[in-house]
Order: structure tokens, then C-alpha cells, then sequence
């Protein structure tokens, strides 16, 4: 599966457990073969977002889905709820494979990087040769990484898995300290750089 959409709903303060509940039973109604990878509530980062992950086989049921709960009044069921609600569309590095649904968190963090417009293939050439290396049980595994293929363009999204802060911390400054992380020739690639720490949500098959 190579194709997903990212989806960010903004809800009311003190609203998100509601919201969930709400939000199962609605992403169970979705076109059959639509799959949902993971479901995250804010806990670093700008707050009251949840953000739903989901993989589609093929953009034509993409595209049907999305139809479906644009024209729908309520698809989602959190409408009462809602500030604001975003929808991204991302294509998997054709390098990696997501990891299978489990416990791999608690903490999920989504970084996005907005690129300069040559970008996206340094980026890939760069992730293909260093993420081994990074994702070695010496430090720790990332769910996957994607490109996004709609909205400001060129930017991506990669998901990292963390039992707990203290280990991202940890990870993160043996790697830079080691050299096997940040990729070669990535920073000149960056204009942008956003993190969000996310905690899934009870029915999220990423936990």
C-alpha cells in the first residue's frame, strides 16, 4: 500500500475524549478496502488535534472516500465539535515498508518538513542510504515516511515511535553524535520544520 491521507481535526477545548468516542464507530463506516493505520491525540504541540492516518489500495478509492464524507452533513460524527479539519494526501518512500499495527509507542511524533522545490529526490536519496542505520535496534525504529502529493508541495511527513520521552531524547542525540542521523545533504533541503507529539487513541491500531 503506497497511497494514505493524513486527516487533522482541530476540536473544541476539553472535547477530545468525546470527540473519539464519537469517531470510532464513524471511521468503521468507511468504504470497504479504506484502512485505518493510526489515530493520535495531541499532547505536545499545538493541542485539541487529532489526526487520523489512513491507506487507501488505489487513488480511485481514495478519491470515493473522500466524496463520501465531503458530501455527507456529519460523516466524521464530531461535527458539534469541530474548529477546523485538514485533509493531506501522501505517497509512501518506495524504500519503506510502515510498521505492522501494535504497540510501538506510547508517544508518536509527526515531524513535517516543508522542502526547497528541488527538494523531494535529495531527500529520498538521502533517507534511502541513511535509514538503516537509524532504525537499528541500537536506536529506534520509525513508523514510515511519505511525501505529500497535495497541498504546499514539495514537504514531507515521517512518523516516529517512542516508548517515552526520555528515549526520544536519548535516540535522537545518540544518533546525531554518532552520524548516522540526520540524512547527508538534508539541510539544505529544509525551508520548514514542524513536530507534534501525538498519543494514540484507545482504537488506534498503532498504540
Amino acid at each position: 500500500m503506497r497511497l494514505y491521507e493524513l486527516i487533522t481535526f482541530t476540536v473544541r477545548v476539553r472535547t477530545p475524549a468525546a470527540a473519539l468516542a464519537r469517531l470510532e464507530p464513524a471511521l468503521a463506516n468507511s468504504l470497504e478496502g479504506v484502512q485505518l493505520m493510526g489515530c493520535w491525540v495531541s499532547e505536545i504541540g499545538q493541542q485539541n488535534r487529532i489526526a487520523v492516518l489512513r491507506g487507501f489500495a488505489s487513488a480511485d478509492l481514495r478519491q470515493a472516500e473522500r466524496e463520501r464524507y465531503l458530501l455527507a452533513a456529519d460523516a466524521f460524527a464530531i461535527g458539534e465539535f469541530l474548529l477546523d479539519m485538514q485533509v493531506a494526501d501522501y505517497s509512501l518512500f518506495p524504500f519503506l515498508e510502515p510498521l505492522e499495527p501494535g504497540a510501538h509507542g506510547p508517544f508518536y511524533e509527526l515531524r513535517e518538513y516543508d522542502l526547497v522545490p528541488s527538494g523531494l529526490q535529495p531527500t529520498l536519496d538521502g533517507w534511502q542510504k541513511a535509514v538503516g542505520p537509524r532504525t537499528s535496534e541500537a536506536y529506534s525504529a520509525v513508523y514510515a515516511a511519505f511525501y505529500a502529493t497535495s497541498g504546499a508541495v514539495p514537504r514531507y511527513l515521517h512518523i516516529w515511535p517512542y516508548a517515552s520521552l526520555e528515549q526520544r531524547l536519548d535516540v535522537r542525540t545518540r544518533a546525531v553524535a554518532d552520524g548516522v542521523w540526520p540524512p547527508e545533504n538534508s539541510a539544505p533541503q529544509l525551508k520548514t520544520m514542524h513536530s507534534t507529539a501525538y498519543l494514540p487513541a484507545p482504537f488506534s491500531p498503532l498504540s
